[in-house]
């Protein structure tokens, strides 16, 4: 007797970024129209009720949101092919493996320690797309899955973010967001980031770890569907040969030492350092991208990113033709990428457009004022985590959301310090599973990871976090 086989039904993340873009355009018109005084738009009054124009015309509008993400992964694209034309990022891992015979698996806390100290100290998310491709090859070469390469970047990225120092992004854009009046103390403020970090550090790395020695030992526990799997070798795992003696040239040398400093001059770039009191990076004058380190954003770390491609491409030497073919390649790789991104964007664009982001945060605000701190930081969390699937950017929401519940909490006795880490954690643990963040589609997307399957894998460590989180903010919330 033949056995039916299951139909399998899933959905491209095009597709699940798409249905939710729809969804609210639907909403919009189900909640009340706003009111205007002219043309100024009552807050909390009403949403504008989405035309089908709007809908259809908000992922487009994305591209033009997201035009500086989606020039630098394309321009990084480029430089990764060119990387890979030269055949040093792969022996280089090879001679990684090799040295790390049978403990590879230290590997992962130690990255995800480095990448969580970029999120605390300045939000690194965006920022860790090009790491997906160099971590996914590391990690299938030491035996692993691209899934455990995703998480080690985004878990270990996103852990620092949800635990925000003095992330001048999230916490300094939310206390500079506070009107006159309302004062928080900055210790405070360190002190609930710093054990939102380390335990949502500690909870990631334990969940990474665990999958990962089981996929190690195992390759049929992989969460990966089949397609993911074939996809994944045919990208990650190259037919090779017996390579006992594999040994890095002294051109791959070089170039590898390139490749590590072009992403430590594009970090140390991203980090305001004016924010923290150091004026150092100010004395350079920006003569390469016309804007000092400190100061930089997407468009001067694509500019870098070309040129440390043409001058890598040069010292293996490389055609004229070869590199901007080779380059040409790497950045029609990205096309898919970059369309998941924009996309992405759209469901913001579209937010703003209907204003949906402030009927939410109006009248929560509201429904709030008559709980006790016990029932008011839990659904203060949850709140923040709706408005942060529909306003993912931590700055955008800080905005939004800080000028109103940082006072409201002051008048009801409560601690704003907690209040502003309530919206702070909310939003970075979003941001580790939500369709509207770029970075998580993007990066998934060069993993070759559905958007489904990194759901189906993440769900459990994301509800581990939130339950920890909300533990240690409510602590917070009825101790200061």
């Amino acid at each position: 007797m033949n056995k039916k086989k299951k139909f399998k039904f899933s959905l491209t993340s095009f597709s699940i970024i798409f249905i939710l873009i729809f969804i609210l355009g639907l909403i919009s018109h189900l909640l009340p129209k706003a009111a205007f005084v002219g043309d100024e738009i009552v807050n909390g009054s009403g949403v504008v009720g989405a035309k089908l124009s709007d809908i259809l015309m908000s992922p487009i509008l994305g591209f033009e949101n997201a035009m500086d993400v989606c020039i630098f992964v394309m321009i990084l694209g480029g430089f990764l092919a060119i990387i890979t034309s030269t055949g040093a990022l792969e022996t280089g891992i090879k001679v990684l493996m090799k040295k790390l015979k049978g403990r590879e698996l230290i590997l992962i806390p130690i990255l995800m320690i480095i990448f969580s100290i970029g999120g605390t100290t300045y939000g690194m998310l965006e920022e860790t797309v090009g790491f997906y491709v160099l971590l996914a090859a590391t990690m299938v070469a030491a035996g692993m899955d691209t899934i455990v390469a995703s998480a080690v970047v985004l878990l270990g990225a996103g852990s620092g973010v949800l635990g925000s120092t003095i992330n001048p992004f999230a916490v300094g854009a939310a206390v500079s967001a506070l009107p006159k009046g309302t004062e928080v103390n900055q210790g405070i403020l360190i002190a609930i980031g710093v054990a939102l970090w380390l335990t949502t550090l500690a909870i990631s790395i334990f969940f990474v770890m665990r999958y990962a020695k089981r996929v190690k030992e195992n390759k049929g526990s992989t969460f990966l569907t089949l397609r993911e799997q074939k996809k994944m070798e045919s990208k990650y795992l190259k037919k090779n040969a017996k390579e006992e003696n594999v040994e890095l040239t002294r051109k791959q040398s070089i170039t590898l030492i390139l490749f590590a400093l072009t992403f430590v001059v594009m970090v140390i770039g991203f980090i305001p350092w004016g924010e923290f009191g150091i004026t150092f990076f100010d004395k350079i004058t920006g003569w390469l991208t016309g804007t000092p380190l400190g100061s930089w954003w997407f468009y001067e770390a694509a500019l870098w990113f070309l040129i440390m491609a043409i001058l890598i491409g040069v010292i293996n030497g490389l055609k004229e033709k070869e590199i901007v073919d080779t380059f040409v390649d790497g950045a029609d790789d990205m096309v898919g990428v970059i369309l998941i991104i924009a996309i992405a964007r759209g469901a913001s664009v579209l937010m703003m457009q209907t204003h949906l982001d402030n009927y939410i945060i109006y009248n929560a605000s509201d429904a709030l004022k008559s709980v006790p701190a016990v029932i008011f930081t839990p659904l203060n969390y949850l709140l923040h985590m709706v408005l942060s699937v529909l306003v993912p950017s931590s700055s955008g929401l800080a905005t939004l959301s800080t000028p109103i519940m940082g006072p409201l909490a002051g008048h009801l006795g409560y601690s704003p310090e907690a209040t502003i880490m309530t919206f702070v954690a909310a939003n970075g643990l979003v941001n580790l599973i939500t369709p509207t963040c770029g970075a998580i589609m993007g990066g998934l997307a060069l993993a070759k990871v559905e958007y489904s399957t990194w759901v189906k894998w993440a769900w459990k460590v994301v509800l581990t976090i939130a339950i920890a989180n909300i533990i240690i903010l409510t602590l917070a919330m009825m101790l200061l």
